[in-house]
């Protein structure tokens, strides 16, 4: 089956629009502010999230034609037809259009906490380029034509806004999905409980209790179904949880440290070091130079 609402979007040509709705006495938490479907050609067209204002948003754009660029935070990518960018503001990343190159996309701009929560996950689980199947494309371009040509109420934007995170969640989290599917319910909660809760403190006797079981008994099902005794697969999500921060933010390791349940710096530098071969710097170092 091919591309009916992309071709539906083609059909209505170039356009961009910004949502002027009124204000909401119950706010929405998943908003249209804007779309657009636009062609660059020989231009100068680069975008610097840092240089964006202070107010949160984010960016779905997703590639018909031509290339255009990307680096996030130190690594670049190819936006090549088929791929869809999503990047949230403010945050350290550039995106551009070659010199003499040409780009077309249609893309949405959202706002609200929940389009930011799952647009960080999408981004924790992903990163920011992804490849949505020929059924997805035509779910995102479903929402950037409502968004062009409908007269839209707040909870109609909010839904077309939604339907787009919704898209990428299936897109990001397909592969995941299958895989959850192995393993018995109450270690998939404790799996979800771990990486909601990777800053606190995760004791087996509270993993445990989250399952719903002994200690004796969870540590046993808990290593069959995962393959990793409880407290390693904490460390390892923990390690996994700073090797992205050290990517796509500048937090300083104290800050990494702290945000990923480690006791200090010193003690995530030790542990990084064993388990990786490497100081957290030189990690951050090592992975921005191989992207140049």
């Amino acid at each position: 089956m091919g591309n009916f609402v992309l071709s539906q979007l083609l059909e209505h040509g170039h356009d961009v629009r910004s949502l002027a709705l009124p204000r909401s006495v119950a706010p929405l938490h998943c908003m249209g502010v804007s779309a657009g479907y636009e062609q660059r050609r020989n231009e100068v067209y680069s975008w610097d999230g840092t240089k964006r204002g202070t107010a949160p948003f984010l960016v779905i754009q997703h590639t018909t034609l031509g290339e255009g660029r990307l680096d996030y935070a130190g690594t670049r990518y190819r936006l090549t037809p088929g791929k869809t960018m999503i990047i949230t503001i403010p945050h350290a990343h550039r995106y551009w259009l070659e010199r003499g190159g040409e780009w077309e996309y249609f893309w949405l701009l959202l706002n609200g906490r929940e389009a930011l929560r799952l647009a960080r996950e999408i981004l924790d689980s992903a990163g920011p380029v992804l490849e949505p199947t020929t059924d997805q494309v035509d779910r995102l371009a479903a929402a950037c034509l409502e968004m062009l040509e409908l007269n839209l109420s707040p909870g109609r934007a909010s839904t077309s806004a939604y339907a787009a995170m919704a898209c990428l969640h299936d897109t990001a989290f397909a592969s995941r999905q299958v895989s959850d599917n192995l393993i018995p319910a109450n270690i998939g909660r404790v799996v979800a409980h771990i990486e909601t809760n990777i800053a606190a403190p995760l004791p087996v006797d509270r993993l445990a209790a989250v399952a719903d079981l002994s200690r004796a008994h969870f540590v046993r099902i808990f290593t069959s179904a995962t393959g990793s005794a409880p407290s390693d697969f904490v460390l390892e999500k923990r390690l996994e949880r700073a090797e992205r921060l050290l990517l796509a933010t500048e937090m300083r390791v104290a800050e990494i440290a702290q945000a990923t349940g480690f006791s200090d710096a010193n003690y995530l530098a030790k542990v990084f070091r064993r388990r990786r071969d490497m100081a957290p710097l030189e990690f951050r170092a090592a992975a921005r130079n191989a992207s140049l």
